[in-house]
């Protein structure tokens, strides 16, 4: 119980961590700011962050349910999970720590959207917010993919959750929004102070992330791949 809570919470930092990375905070300010301009009051841009927020989460559970029981079903592929999963967790973590902290570097898109696909959102209305949680879920920047293929989804087959952890990751990942949403209805002024203080927090908390994966994913390897004990 204790080890799926602490599963639980490691999902929503790493989804917390993925809302203030550079990409996903960007396109997470324009999709609010973009829906904003067309609620017409104030009040219903924190709904449309709302929105927003659910439409990511429902991404993220459903690939969660999809991509964790498909290959828990596999009997056979479901018994060399658990039996090599600490093995290759160790590796993992190594390499999501190093992209982290920018040791590596790697380009898989831009994370934007069609005009065509603009312009279905906007007759969309409000309802629009969570159209465009739904697609900028599906558009993995560098350091979602990383966080969701490389930690969050290891995580889930291990504690065998396709859907606490896929969905706890996914609420983390759109709570940042609805500050921002908050903060578009009070004016630009406090969407400037904020982001500001968000950037100088991502930075750190990313570095301090990746550190301590680096340090965790060098003790899996050794203590699971190579029988090294530690204690």
């Amino acid at each position: 119980m204790i080890e799926l809570i602490v599963a639980t919470l490691t999902a929503f930092w790493l989804g917390v961590l993925t809302s203030i990375s550079p990409c996903p905070l960007a396109t997470n300010i324009a999709a609010v700011s973009y829906v904003s301009k067309r609620v017409g009051e104030p009040h219903n841009v924190f709904l449309a962050g709302l929105l927003y927020t659910l439409g990511r989460t429902l991404t993220y559970l459903v690939l969660g349910i999809v991509l964790v029981y498909s290959l828990l079903s596999a009997p056979s592929l479901s018994f060399v999970l658990q039996k090599y999963m600490n093995m290759v967790l160790g590796p993992l973590l190594i390499l999501v720590g190093m992209v982290l902290l920018e040791l590596i570097t790697f380009n898989i898109g831009s994370g934007g959207i069609s005009e065509k696909m603009r312009q279905r959102v906007e007759q969309s209305g409000i309802w629009g917010a969570g159209l465009l949680g739904i697609l900028f879920a599906l558009s993995f920047c560098p350091t979602s993919a990383a966080l969701f293929f490389g930690s969050l989804l290891p995580l889930a087959v291990q504690q065998q959750s396709g859907v606490l952890l896929p969905a706890s990751y996914g609420l983390a990942t759109g709570l940042p929004v609805l500050l921002f949403a908050v903060c578009i209805a009070l004016g630009a002024n406090w969407v400037a102070r904020v982001y500001g203080k968000v950037v100088a927090f991502e930075k750190y908390a990313r570095y301090v992330t990746g550190t301590i994966f680096i340090l965790v994913g060098i003790y899996y390897t050794l203590a699971h791949a190579f029988g090294i004990s530690l204690t």
